[in-house]
């Protein structure tokens, strides 16, 4: 299975099109907030591909703000991330993967990658399609599940 995890895209329809043009082998795209208006028009653009959205801090539709779900075998934990005290977000996330019994925490708001294990959890953010922050180039990510083992990784976008 793969999954395309895109996040704060912040009104960049252009390059949200882009990622799901260039993965439109992926089983599942997920965006992980501040993105809703884009979001909306890729996702009637790609009518058949599976989307999921979280909402994020800067969305105001009636979207979920964090989702449990099963992929490909795995149980995921999807926020935006921004509810979770920023010093702490990482160990916060990670405990509640834990309690809804998940493999990995999905989250964005930071601009920022992150790829980490916590508490035997994966901590997966695919840091800002459009915005990145902290010096680091505009990615995001892909999630590989094969033979039950989890890969996650960052794309640059360079287009």
């Amino acid at each position: 299975m793969k999954i395309t995890v895109i996040s704060d895209t912040h009104g960049d329809f252009e390059t949200l099109y882009r990622i799901v043009e260039l993965n439109k082998d992926s089983d599942q795209f997920i965006h992980l907030g501040d993105g809703e208006y884009e979001f909306r028009d890729v996702q009637s653009v790609f009518y058949d591909k599976p989307f999921i959205f979280i909402k994020g801090n800067n969305d105001w539709d009636n979207h979920p703000q964090n989702l449990v779900t099963d992929l490909g075998g795995k149980k995921f934990y999807l926020c935006h991330g921004h509810r979770f005290e920023r010093g702490r977000m990482k160990e916060f996330l990670a405990a509640t993967a834990v309690a809804n019994g998940c493999d990995a925490a999905l989250f964005g708001h930071t601009h920022i990658p992150c790829i980490e294990y916590e508490n035997g959890v994966l901590l997966f953010n695919p840091g800002s399609a459009s915005l990145p922050r902290g010096g680091n180039e505009p990615t995001y990510g892909i999630i590989t599940i094969e033979n039950g083992i989890l890969n996650a990784r960052h794309i640059t976008i360079d287009f």
